[in-house]
């Protein structure tokens, strides 16, 4: 009776040429990693984010997600690299990516349900106001002197209605023998201050469900994806809820692994709940942070945490399997964010 390993030596010569290593387990395979420029972070990955793959950085707001992303992207864009932020509620500020660093010409920043840019709505308002103060009325050709207006008579149309509009119900005393006509006092509203169109429209969008600009985001992720030339990709879904950003198929990201391995691109997740599953190599689960206690009355920055949930390659130093049981390995790191006034300490 052949033995199963002539068997499995019988059906991998058989399907050698349509499948290679058929019944052999695949390798396991340490990717290249690129430093997130934070030291204690850069220490628990050891060396940093895996390239050609995804990572997922879950957590609430203000846990430090944003500024490990941009601190990431800052290291890439110093070595000449181009990278792409495709945000999906439209909550990037340029001011503080350029203050952490990063070169605003080489990010591509695609804003998901931004109805109109702030250059266009000052190019509209400042178009509107030379229309009407800046550039002079033309001269109206009329019949006397031709630049007095229409006839005489046209010019009193409407005098009656207008005169009539200013004299109020409530302003003619009422004559005694004619029965008075009660008049309802107008209840007073309040109105907020009022807005641009843009504001308006999205706060609109932002308060309904937001599938439309995930649908968009996605749609543009896997065009960056496919065409290649990004160094790093940013996928910020961190102002999506869970029930919303849960939706989103497993095929989908499984998708953009495939896309990243093959372009040798660093694919990064923003959330607040792990979506990538299966597909995702690396899931860091960021903490709340603690303010630091340097000054009683001086607020001097946050101390960070954040542990690693999943890591699918290790780096392996050696392949000998030890006789005694390894020690419990440190899966989480903590560092600060100092604030400005704060200095050097």
């Amino acid at each position: 009776m052949p033995t199963a390993a002539t068997i499995r030596l019988q059906v991998e010569t058989k399907l050698a040429r349509r499948i290679p290593s058929a019944l052999t387990p695949v390798p396991r395979v340490i990717r290249p990693v690129v430093p997130t420029g934070v030291r204690e972070v850069d220490a628990l990955l050891e060396g940093g984010l895996p390239i050609g793959a995804i990572t997922e950085m879950a957590g609430m707001e203000s846990t430090g997600r944003t500024g490990i992303a941009l601190s990431f992207l800052r290291h890439l864009v110093h070595a000449g690299r181009v990278c792409a932020w495709v945000d999906v509620s439209d909550t990037l500020s340029p001011e503080s990516a350029a203050a952490a660093g990063v070169d605003l010409g080489s990010l591509l920043w695609v804003r998901c349900g931004a109805s109109k840019s702030q250059a266009e709505l000052s190019s509209e308002y400042k178009f509107s106001l030379s229309d009407r103060y800046l550039i002079p009325a033309s001269i109206m050709k009329g019949l006397h002197g031709g630049g007095c207006g229409e006839h005489p008579r046209n010019e009193v149309k409407g005098l009656p209605d207008a005169v009539s509009g200013l004299l109020r119900p409530e302003t003619i005393a009422p004559r005694c023998a004619e029965p008075q006509r009660k008049i309802r006092a107008e209840r007073e509203v309040f109105m907020p201050h009022p807005q641009s169109t843009a504001t308006r429209s999205n706060l609109r969008m932002n308060r309904t469900k937001p599938w439309a600009r995930i649908e968009q985001a996605l749609r543009v992720t896997d065009l960056l994806l496919q065409a290649g030339g990004f160094s790093a990709i940013v996928l910020d879904m961190a102002s999506i809820a869970p029930e919303h950003a849960s939706r989103i198929p497993l095929a989908t990201w499984f998708r953009y692994r495939a896309a990243a391995e093959r372009t040798q691109a660093v694919f990064l997740l923003l959330t607040q709940h792990s979506c990538a599953k299966s597909s995702g190599e690396l899931l860091l689960r960021f903490q709340p942070g603690e303010a630091c206690d340097d000054e009683k009355t001086v607020f001097t920055g946050i101390e960070h945490r954040l542990r690693v949930e999943r890591r699918r390659f290790a780096q392996e130093p050696t392949n000998v399997v030890p006789l005694r049981k390894s020690p419990h390995s440190v899966n989480a790191a903590r560092w600060r964010s100092q604030t400005i006034w704060a200095g050097a300490r």
